[in-house]
């Protein structure tokens, strides 16, 4: 068994330095500092952004002393700064977070077909992010789950994928279409298999032809590229067919020009495993007569109205016991996974685990419900924040620097808030800072959680100034000007307030 002391001690090898437990006063809504030389220096450099980009920025110290605030009471779009409230939540609302993640993992059983029939295989997910099929996966593998199928059986009839634990719904509300079928957006289901993304490569063809496409048989892609002469630039494009398996490739690649690669999303896991797991059967010597089949749940109006607050019973599939299941590992560990890489797939099974142990049926409304309700009570401003997905994709999504900082200030003082902290991406060092910061003052000494998507930046977390001190802030940029970048703007600003202080 793992400890939640002993994740957090593991995190914590891995970044002595900034990793350190943060001591906060209590828990007061921030209060001006005196001196305003900071504020003006900060103000003079946000002067300098590119023209109608809106930003939102509050920085205190341990104690919630301000010292800047621009716009701290406006709201943002926070992009994927949104997974430290699912993350949060994720800590401090499912139980046993720190043990191996007995009700998440995938199940199989053999269910009566059709009279006369062989019987039926069902795949049946229950909401967790790691199942694997890697040919080297050592746990969370979908071939154990195999192996027991074919020391019971070597026939079967049909192959079901059953995503049935969540309603389904995918996609989360203010996503963008154009975003589907990419891997930042694929689908969420409670049966997913290797984080429901699939490569593609593309291959200039020497001698002139079409290029060559390298994709699991799974994906139907459509080679309407070229290829060109040596020395042209490399213009190829994906093009998805929604709610399909169908992708259009088009563009050019130049003879000689490096290998092109993509990451695809899944729009249908619960087919994609059910797909792969027949494979698995066929090749272990198991007769599938039947066809691969999915079984969906499909959304009903009481999913939209948060049981949660209702206090409504959970349905729960009753086939008897399963032949199999895997224990995927800690649900803890999972939470560096998201904030780190900043993995989208992953935050948003994590909010629809929330609102099924929470009392709801797994749906994306339980699971907001659920950490509203949690926030509000931990003294996160209510009118500072509204959320729409787990993951920061959805353009809907709203919260300002004051609520951010609430929610940053909160979260450290918690039992699990260093793990929660070393999670962070650390500046110059990993994650989504790897390449930020390199070679400045603030290299190492800044723990925060990114977030980009159309026209918004934003970062938030702590920062060690010049002097040693521990500041928290939050900083939003919205409206940013197509073709330009808030990004260098808001690191100047943040070594402008390192310095100072």
């Amino acid at each position: 068994m793992i400890t939640r002391f002993a994740f957090a001690a593991l995190l914590l090898l891995a970044q002595p330095a900034l990793a350190q437990s943060i001591v906060d006063g209590p828990r007061a809504r921030p209060v001006a500092a005196q001196d305003g030389t900071t504020q003006r220096a900060v103000e003079a450099v946000l002067a300098e952004a590119p023209k109608g980009t809106r930003f939102g920025l509050l920085v205190v110290d341990l104690q919630g002393r301000v010292i800047v605030s621009v716009n701290p009471d406006m709201r943002f779009v926070p992009a994927s700064n949104t997974k430290l409230f699912t993350t949060a939540a994720a800590l401090a609302l499912l139980p046993r977070a720190e043990w191996p993640d007995a009700e998440g993992g995938a199940q199989v059983f053999l269910m009566p077909g059709t009279t006369g029939k062989p019987k039926d295989v069902v795949l049946y997910g229950r909401g967790d992010a790691r199942l694997s099929s890697a040919a080297d996966c050592k746990v969370d593998c979908l071939a154990v789950l195999a192996d027991a199928v074919a020391a019971k059986t070597r026939v079967v009839g049909d192959v079901i994928g059953d995503d049935s634990y969540f309603p389904d719904q995918r996609w989360s509300a203010g996503m963008s279409w154009n975003n589907i079928g990419d891997y930042n957006a694929t689908a969420a289901s409670a049966l997913s298999l290797d984080a429901n993304e699939l490569p593609v490569r593309v291959i200039a063809d020497p001698a002139g032809g079409p290029p060559l496409i390298a994709a699991p048989p799974y994906l139907i892609v459509r080679n309407e590229a070229l290829t060109v002469n040596a020395g042209a630039p490399t213009t190829l494009q994906l093009e998805h067919r929604v709610n399909s398996r169908e992708f259009r490739l088009y563009g050019t690649i130049a003879v000689g020009a490096p290998e092109w690669r993509a990451r695809v999303g899944i729009d249908d896991p619960a087919d994609y495993a059910a797909t792969v797991f027949a494979r698995m059967l066929r090749e272990r010597g198991v007769k599938v007569l039947g066809t691969v089949q999915v079984r969906h749940q499909p959304v009903m109006g009481k999913d939209l109205q948060p049981a949660v607050a209702a206090g409504q019973a959970v349905a729960v599939a009753e086939w008897g016991a399963p032949i199999a299941a895997v224990t995927p590992p800690p649900l803890a560990e999972l939470i560096p996974l998201i904030n780190k890489p900043s993995q989208n797939h992953h935050a948003e099974l994590l909010l629809r685990r929330i609102g099924r142990v929470n009392g709801g049926s797994g749906s994306v409304e339980d699971g907001l419900a659920a950490e509203r309700a949690l926030f509000i009570r931990a003294g996160v401003p209510a009118e500072g924040f509204d959320l729409f997905d787990g993951s920061g994709m959805s353009s809907y999504n709203r919260a300002s620097p004051r609520a951010m900082i609430a929610l940053l200030r909160w979260g450290i003082r918690q039992p699990w808030g260093t793990a929660w902290l070393a999670s962070f991406p650390v500046a110059g060092r990993d994650g989504t800072l790897t390449k930020r910061f390199a070679g400045t003052p603030l290299e190492g000494r800044i723990q925060a959680k990114t977030g980009t998507l159309n026209a918004t930046n934003a970062l938030s977390g702590t920062m060690t100034t010049a002097s040693g001190r521990r500041l928290f802030f939050a900083f939003f940029a919205n409206d940013v000007p197509d073709g330009a970048s808030a990004v260098p703007i808001m690191e100047k600003v943040l070594e402008v307030v390192a310095a100072a202080n």
